[in-house]
This record gives structure tokens, C-alpha cells and sequence, in this order.
């Protein structure tokens, strides 16, 4: 045994499980955290300021500020080979909605249902009680729009579904 030290096998038995939602367009082939040399170009470039410095330093989204518009600006001034723009679609986020809708206590909203561009969120009438949302999840983007104007905080992209 030599007296050197594999980093890279020592930085795999440290490396935690990354929840975080990364920008759109990474590269699905690349570890986010050993390419990103966390220089916030990205996160000084987005144009709806969903980026912003997260665990570690690395950029992470967050839809309580706004939402995703897909316009590349972080793909563009990025150095580092993480990002594909021609990767369709930007990643694999869908929209879910939980038991703290509104609806589920009895309360007429459709705040997500306005807001939603590609019209993923749509409401299902029934008698005696409000319209229940689904997500049709063919139509979602993943673009978050809904999350910020939901009243309850209802709506989440789980970082789970994420490329």
C-alpha cells in the first residue's frame, strides 16, 4: 500500500444523496456537484430569479420566487460542460398537488388552474363541493408557475423527479 490517497473513491463514500433542483438543461450524464465550480453566473443570469446559491454553494431552484421560463440564460454563461440545450424536455419535474388544497376543505380555488400556461391543471367538477385539481402530466413542464400563487402551498415539484 502506497501512501497516496484515491480522492475519488473517498469523495464517493462522502457524497450525500443531492435532493436539490438543479437548472434546467444539466446534463443527465454528469455529477452536478464535481463539474460546478459554483461561480453564481447562473444564478446573476436568471431572468425570473429562481436561482439561488444552495447547500454547498452549488445553485439550486426555488418556485416560491417565480418560475422557469426555459430561456437558457444560465446554459448560455456557464463554462463548465453541464448543460445540453438541446436536451428535451429541461428536466423531468412535474407538478403535485397535496391534501392542503383549498379544495380539500371546501374552498373555491383556482389559482394554479390561472396561472398554468400550458394548462396541465385542470379542475373536476363535482356536486356539493369545489372543483377537485389533477395534473394532466403530459402537459406539465415542470415550470413551477403554480407553486408561488398557491395560497396553501399545496403545490410542489419533488426534486425526486428531476433529471
Amino acid at each position: 500500500m502506497g501512501d497516496s490517497i484515491n480522492l475519488g473513491r473517498r469523495r464517493l463514500f462522502g457524497r450525500k444523496a443531492d435532493n436539490a433542483i438543479r437548472p434546467p438543461f444539466v446534463r443527465e450524464d454528469t455529477e452536478f456537484t464535481d463539474i460546478c465550480t459554483r461561480c453564481d453566473k447562473c444564478i446573476k443570469v436568471c431572468e425570473t430569479g429562481i436561482l439561488f446559491r444552495g447547500d454547498g454553494g452549488f445553485p439550486e431552484v426555488n418556485f416560491t420566487q417565480g418560475e422557469c421560463t426555459f430561456c437558457q440564460a444560465c446554459v448560455d454563461v456557464c463554462p463548465e460542460p453541464l448543460f445540453d440545450k438541446l436536451k428535451s424536455p429541461p428536466w423531468t419535474l412535474k407538478a403535485q398537488i397535496s391534501d392542503a388544497c383549498l379544495t380539500q376543505q371546501g374552498i373555491w380555488c383556482q389559482s394554479c388552474r390561472d396561472i398554468c400556461e400550458p394548462g396541465a391543471i385542470k379542475f373536476t367538477p363535482a356536486v356539493g363541493k369545489p372543483p377537485s385539481p389533477h395534473v394532466d402530466l403530459d402537459a406539465c413542464t415542470g415550470c413551477g408557475a403554480c407553486v408561488a400563487p398557491c395560497p396553501s402551498h399545496a403545490i410542489s415539484l419533488p426534486p425526486g423527479n428531476a433529471t
